[in-house]
């Protein structure tokens, strides 16, 4: 991951050195927003806005601006998560001395969360891969789409399971896309960094399978020592899918109010073992949800331990894959 993350900021600078539209934005002095969607509380997200203002700036440069880009534009950034989110520990963590304004806006990014027309930029890195949830049939016992066993779709031993989380992906896009249509001006790019797969590859075969293995097994031991309810278990998944670049193309299209500037697979041949920290921080929430806050010390304690002696795992399958997407908003 860190390797994509790496070649995501070199990629999205290069990008938007290509595609920025100065000709449409004001010559005189005026402001230039961006929305960071799924901003959690960490330094990376701080670090990629940095990297997208360097590049607009460079770009206003190149297209004959000679004057301080700072004295034409005022760049006001809006950091967007769940309500739930710890908004200030992120903002406790920016730098005093930014260039850029900023403002917390709590909500899903699945809906609406600005004026229409009213953001230049959206950018999102590792977050588009959240479900708005766990498609509904996996919780009852008695469906035939029941995923007994596991905590993802990956490997499902039941062709169902994936077919839900296919279909559940393809409606959060939707919405994820009919919201940024009414949201972004026109010409506005959308920058995404995002799990996803080889195209070709059967969704089953997904990142979170090893990814998530040994959370899987460490609920599995818990539940057979009576620790856990079996039953919950059985109707638990993880709300989280990894699409192809195909899957991302038809979406697109089928929206019909973006281009695709640039849709590329990023690789680094490796899949990064998450620590106990690592996996503890995507996934606390959402098992405290279906377990209770009691069961997650012992949880993650366990986990620690299976991971602790592990190293990368080679990905020979090409599991690996991260999307880079961008979208720019038409006329």
């Amino acid at each position: 991951r860190r390797g994509a993350d790496f070649a995501f900021k070199a990629t999205v600078a290069a990008a938007i050195m290509e595609n920025l539209d100065t000709a449409h934005l004001p010559p005189t002095s005026d402001s230039y927003t961006i929305a960071d969607l799924g901003c959690s509380t960490g330094p990376n997200t701080v670090i990629t806005v940095k990297k997208i203002i360097e590049a607009i700036e460079q770009r206003y440069q190149m297209a004959g601006h000679e004057a301080n880009v700072q004295d034409l534009i005022e760049f006001q950034c809006f950091f967007n998560d769940h309500v739930s989110n710890d908004f200030n520990t992120l903002f406790a963590s920016l730098p005093t001395n930014r260039k850029f304004f900023i403002a917390g806006v709590p909500g899903s990014f699945h809906g609406r969360l600005f004026p229409k027309a009213s953001i230049n930029f959206f950018n999102s890195i590792y977050a588009l891969h959240w479900l708005s949830s766990v498609p509904k049939e996996l919780s009852d016992l008695n469906s035939l789409t029941w995923n007994k066993g596991r905590i993802t779709y990956a490997n499902a031993h039941n062709q169902l399971v994936v077919e839900a989380f296919v279909a559940q992906f393809a409606k959060d896009m939707e919405s994820f896309l009919h919201a940024r249509a009414e949201e972004t001006v026109p010409g506005g790019l959308i920058s995404i960094l995002m799990t996803g797969r080889q195209d070709g590859m059967h969704p089953s075969k997904s990142i979170y399978g090893p990814l998530l293995q040994n959370l899987e097994s460490s609920l599995v031991d818990m539940a057979n020592e009576g620790l856990v309810d079996k039953d919950q278990l059985d109707k638990f998944n993880v709300p989280v899918y990894s699409p192809s670049a195909t899957e991302i193309r038809s979406l697109v299209q089928r929206n019909g109010c973006f281009s695709i500037a640039r849709l590329e697979e990023l690789n680094d041949g490796h899949l990064s073992i998450l620590s106990a920290a690592e996996i503890r921080a995507v996934s606390e929430e959402i098992i405290s949800k279906a377990f209770g806050n009691e069961i997650l010390d012992e949880l993650y304690d366990r986990y620690a331990k299976k991971v602790e002696d592990l190293s990368p795992i080679k990905d020979e399958e090409g599991l690996a894959v991260q999307l880079f997407i961008l979208l720019k908003r038409n006329y």
